[in-house]
């Protein structure tokens, strides 16, 4: 019997599927587009929100200042309360879609035999596509804050950070911690993408995927309100994830951080394991 490389001499498993083919094929797909376009237009939204609602500062007297009350002192300012709202939610869906719906549709569409039968080998096409998934993902946790800090500056100008315990970071101090919040939020969102990618590994319907990760997300949440749970809330993910906050103090902590981003990146080598575990001695007949 002839093997593949006696039949085909030119054959280079690392050669299939490359990151640039795969990347094209998800950035041309509709769900990317409309969610890049939801992204972009949260901060349109919250502008034109507050222009119709007033000052968000405007609160009654001893209510408490959070970051949602200094969204309009400047730019700086508007894009951290970007990140504010939409980590705790929104943020978690493109993960969820990027990661749960890549081999799940694949199948779903009867094209992943076809894949396998190029021949890509498995592992190269789990890479390929988690890579692929990895970047989309980092890249709608960029784009929000880069337009929010765009629009925000334009509607508010540009300024330090005003703190809502009181102060202010320079611009200069303030836009790099920035981007480390948002790399954090990327870091915490891992153990979603992990459970996401898993699930895509084991079902053919990308809703029940993405589904699937999104609500068990959403349950980690419910529990990690739940303090009666005390220390065992501190192996969620969730419980972590507005630890990104302490960057943007006068004295930052990163204690919260590290501890955060290590649960997350845990859960997600455990989860992107398994799934290369059941993909590599699954049935392909879709």
């Amino acid at each position: 019997m002839t093997t593949l490389t006696e039949a085909a001499p030119g054959y280079r498993a690392r050669r299939t599927l490359p990151l640039r083919v795969e990347a094209v094929r998800q950035l041309k797909r509709r769900r990317t587009l409309v969610m890049a376009g939801v992204l972009a237009a949260l901060p349109l939204v919250l502008i034109a929100a507050f222009a119709l609602g007033g000052d968000p500062s405007d609160g009654g007297p001893g209510d408490r200042i959070t970051l949602m009350d200094t969204a309009t002192a400047s730019g700086i300012n508007f894009a951290a309360t970007c990140l504010f709202v939409s980590a705790g939610f929104l943020l978690v869906i493109p993960v969820a879609l990027f990661h749960g719906d890549t081999v799940a549709s694949e199948a779903n569409w009867s094209s992943l035999r076809y894949l396998l039968a190029a021949p890509v080998p498995r592992n190269r096409l789990l890479w390929s596509k988690l890579a692929v998934a990895l970047g989309f993902s980092a890249a709608a946790m960029a784009l929000l804050p880069v337009v929010a800090l765009a629009a925000g500056t334009l509607a508010y100008g540009w300024g330090p950070l005003e703190l809502p315990t009181g102060g202010s970071l320079a611009a200069g101090t303030a836009l790099p911690r920035l981007g480390v919040a948002a790399l954090y939020i990327f870091l915490s969102q891992l153990a979603t993408a992990g459970l996401a990618f898993w699930l895509s590994t084991r079902t053919d319907a990308p809703l029940g995927a993405v589904g699937g990760a999104v609500g068990l997300t959403i349950v980690g949440n419910v529990l990690d309100a739940v303090t009666a749970l005390g220390d065992w809330r501190e192996i969620l993910p969730a419980h972590y994830q507005f630890d990104w906050i302490d960057a943007l103090q006068p004295r930052p902590e990163w204690g919260g951080m590290v501890q955060g981003a290590s649960v997350s990146v845990t859960y997600a080598l455990v989860l992107f394991a398994l799934a290369f575990r059941h993909f590599a001695r699954k049935d392909i007949v879709s």
